[in-house]
């Protein structure tokens, strides 16, 4: 199952990232600073070779180890504990603090911090070390590379007027067309992957120090916001120990079982489940039933049909919602031409505990719902018994 993740365009593309920066590099390097001739030459190359090595090994880690999952049915020990959880439908069991239900994964995540495409599956509890790893050694590779491939490739231009004037002591590197374009490329991406990665490492740096998950971050800024608007005590998060201990957590994450973590003092194990479940409430009572009105196909792109919601789309890698016409939508987020929302079950589903589709779709594709009708729709069909705001 892990080697399957492999075949995916994100570890693909970072396999022939990695394999072109470090051919560019083999090529050029033994023309400027030939590691065979002097003894600066050997180290510099060893230290190139052993940060792509080390990115290439912390990369397959990453992917092979996998983010780990919450046991199938897994529920806490007191029975009196599962008011605090929320329970996972798909895996017909609670999901345990910290974790969350990835669906491109199919699984609850131990300690998600997100989907990462690259990898082909989450940074969660198991991975997040060799992850962090992995970024550092292609940040280090990446700054490298860029810097070394673009003295080379300046030599490789200006190559005829340091055989006119040069003195001899600078290095001549010959290019072919392929070559130069090939180098050119590796120098884009290498300079591409300094820019991107090194703000992802930066993040991730800031939310291994404060022991917080990119989705934790979330849920305590919605708390923060939460509990001003009702004049609530602020709400403290229970896993942040100091910065020391918070790296060694991750850094010896082994230790710990990703279900069971320790917390600061006065707080308990369930202190962020509570505030996710009263966060769920809200968004429940805020949210509103949504009616489609015209079919929508669930294109990322619907230009013929809704050229409006094609121009202007979410930010999101999150799916789109397919709907045909009378489908009845739990809306609990907007956009100026998309909502997002799930799709509301008939009864029988409900009972049988299957959950709706979710996903975002054109704002245009489908009308609001006011209370009053909603409730006389379920009143009559008796269809479903979910009703909006």
């Amino acid at each position: 199952m892990s080697f399957k993740r492999l075949c995916h365009w994100g570890p693909i593309c970072v396999l022939g990232i990695i394999k072109l920066i470090t051919w560019s590099m083999v090529h050029l390097i033994g023309m400027w600073w030939p590691p065979y001739l002097t003894l600066g030459g050997a180290l510099h190359a060893a230290f190139f070779l052993s940060l792509a090595a080390s990115t290439l090994y912390f990369f397959m880690q990453a992917l092979l180890e996998g983010p780990g999952y919450v046991p199938q049915g897994w529920k806490p020990a007191e029975e009196c504990d599962v008011q605090y959880l929320q329970y996972c439908t798909t895996c017909k069991g609670y999901k345990a603090p910290r974790s969350h239900h990835c669906r491109k994964c199919g699984h609850c995540i131990k300690k998600m911090d997100h989907h990462c495409p690259w990898i082909n599956c989450c940074v969660g509890h198991n991975n997040h070390a060799y992850f962090t790893l992995f970024l550092i050694s292609a940040v280090l590779g990446c700054l490298h590379a860029s810097i070394v491939l673009s003295i080379c490739l300046y030599h490789a231009i200006h190559r005829v007027w340091y055989l006119q004037y040069g003195d001899g002591t600078e290095p001549l590197i010959y290019v072919t067309l392929t070559t130069l374009l090939l180098s050119l490329l590796a120098t884009g991406m290498a300079v591409g992957v300094v820019l991107a990665v090194g703000a992802l490492l930066y993040l991730q740096m800031r939310s291994i120090l404060r022991n917080r998950t990119t989705i934790e971050d979330w849920i305590v800024d919605k708390a923060a916001c939460r509990r001003d608007e009702r004049g609530l005590p602020q709400f403290q998060f229970p896993y942040d120990l100091g910065w020391r201990r918070n790296l060694r957590l991750v850094w010896s994450g082994h230790q710990y079982d990703g279900i069971h973590w320790p917390v600061r003092e006065g707080h308990g194990q369930y202190d962020l489940t509570m505030e996710q479940k009263a966060q769920k409430a809200d968004k429940a009572v805020r949210s509103r039933v949504y009616a489609a009105a015209s079919t929508y196909s669930g294109r990322w792109v619907p230009l013929l049909q809704y050229p409006r919601a094609a121009l202007g789309p979410p930010c999101s890698d999150e799916p789109r919602l397919s709907l045909r016409v009378g489908d009845r939508v739990k809306v609990t987020r907007h956009r100026r031409h998309w909502l997002f929302g799930e799709k509301v079950l008939s009864e029988q589903e409900a009972v049988g505990g299957l959950r709706g589709d979710r996903g975002w779709f054109p704002r245009s594709a489908a009308t609001g719902l006011d209370t009053h009708t909603y409730t006389h729709t379920n009143t009559h069909t008796g269809k479903n018994k979910h009703k909006p705001d």
